[in-house]
């Protein structure tokens, strides 16, 4: 049975466009600043990667900002005061990129401060933004929900990526300084537009509730005590590991092996984020007609399908005059769209696990712990790729055989977390069926 504090599809809409700016701010500190840094500035990958690592670092804190959202009604606040963190950081970023073209120590120190807004920015939102949906959305649109809102995330990356690809070239750093203030002011407004009155009117319909009590600590004890979700976040981890060893590198790859621009490499990777988005769009509509039925199949082939794409984009460097390269970025996101849409069905239905069985729901907490668990894979997988990078360029003699060593390994770990796709999906598929979804009339 719905809830009485039921949003409508419009509103999840509107939510989903808060998290279409939150991609559209975020790509620019994980492909475009990293590229520069790379290329252009020719610092070691490490510089980049440590950097990206520290805001993936500070959103550990996700947990913590899940349990507050479970204690509270009103998160809207935290969104929009997010999003204006994360925006200042991304401006600080790239101006930081700017100062280290002419004063190194200055710039990095910029750099960290600004990586770090990020990363608070980052969690704060997407937490809270994740904690209203589980709070308002009815059980039966949940799964459609979580994927919709992701699938509006990744129209956000695609299309500031090739957005960003056209106005960046030709390259300088006032220019990219100029781009990030605009990304940052238009997702603000967009953001403080888009959640006008969402919240209020869902609070306004649903009755008072007594305030969620006990500590983080004792919040955290019973999710990690939970099997299912232990085992998910463990999957989470895996895939996430996998998946961000090569984000790094692609847009360098490009540059340093297939001799493309700025802009170029930075169109490659929103092709990528396009690959992603088809995916997703074919499996959230089968979803709509099937339910979370195929869910742990569109996990496992999308894991298995990404790590063929990265064994085949590992072998496309040695032929790069002729490697179709668009095309094998194009199919890697596209795999990677169809097991990311299927996790996060599973995850927003095992987020709400505790309000089906009876007992006091952690949506927040819960969404704070897989939120963590990908922030932890995402950070560690950016950092050994970029590492892994470094060591292989000084030891073997040609660039394309350095990337493709970086590849093969990803392809492999995604084989290996399609295993544990395998067995994470089949100890939470009772919990995560859901019936056949419908979208009920307004």
């Amino acid at each position: 049975m719905s809830s009485p504090a039921t949003l409508s599809w419009l509103s999840i809409v509107r939510i989903g466009l808060v998290q279409t700016a939150l991609g559209a701010v975020v790509v620019l500190c994980t492909a475009t600043i990293n590229r520069v840094m790379i290329v252009e500035l020719a610092l070691l990958a490490m510089i980049p990667a440590v950097l990206i690592g520290l805001y993936h670092g500070f959103q550990l804190l996700r947990p913590k900002w899940g349990h507050g959202a479970d204690q509270g009604r009103a998160r809207t606040p935290w969104i929009i005061g997010g999003m204006a963190v994360l925006a200042a950081g991304t401006v600080g970023a790239a101006a930081a990129n700017a100062w280290m073209e002419t004063a190194f120590w200055p710039g990095l120190f910029l750099g960290v401060f600004s990586f770090a807004a990020v990363g608070l920015g980052l969690g704060a939102s997407a937490t809270n933004l994740l904690a209203m949906l589980a709070a308002h959305v009815a059980p039966e649109r949940k799964t459609a929900a979580g994927s919709l809102v992701w699938i509006l995330m990744i129209a956000g990356l695609a299309a500031s990526g090739i957005t960003i690809g056209q106005v960046l070239d030709p390259y300088s750093g006032e220019r990219l300084v100029t781009v990030a203030a605009a990304i940052a002011v238009i997702a603000i407004l967009l953001t403080v537009v888009a959640l006008i009155g969402v919240e209020r009117r869902a609070l306004d319909t649903q009755p008072e509730q007594p305030r969620r009590q006990g500590s983080f600590a004792q919040a955290a004890r019973d999710v990690w005590q939970d099997r299912q979700a232990r085992l998910f976040t463990l999957f989470v981890f895996v895939a996430m590991l996998a998946y961000n060893t090569q984000d790094l590198i692609l847009e360098p790859y490009g540059g340093h092996v297939f001799g493309m621009t700025v802009g170029q490499s930075t169109a490659l990777g929103g092709t990528m984020h396009a690959g992603a988005l088809i995916g997703m769009i074919i499996v959230f509509a089968m979803g709509l007609i099937t339910g979370a039925r195929f869910t742990r199949t569109f996990m496992i082939t999308g894991c298995i399908g990404s790590g063929i794409c990265l064994l085949a984009l590992a072998m496309g460097g040695l032929s790069a005059e002729t490697w179709p390269l668009t095309v094998n970025v194009m199919a890697l996101g596209f795999c990677n769209g169809v097991f990311a849409v299927a996790a996060i069905g599973m995850m927003m239905g095992l987020a709400s696990t505790g309000t089906r069985q009876g007992s006091a729901a952690r949506e927040g907490t819960r969404m704070g712990v897989f939120g963590a668990a990908q922030s932890m894979g995402f950070a560690l997988g950016a950092a050994f790729g970029a590492a892994a990078l470094d060591v292989l360029r000084s030891q073997l003699p040609d660039l394309a055989q350095a990337y493709g060593a970086v590849f093969a390994f990803e392809g492999v770990l995604f084989l290996i977390a399609a295993v544990l796709a395998r067995i994470a999906a089949g100890a939470v598929s009772q919990q995560a069926a859901q019936p056949a979804l419908s979208i009920p009339a307004e």
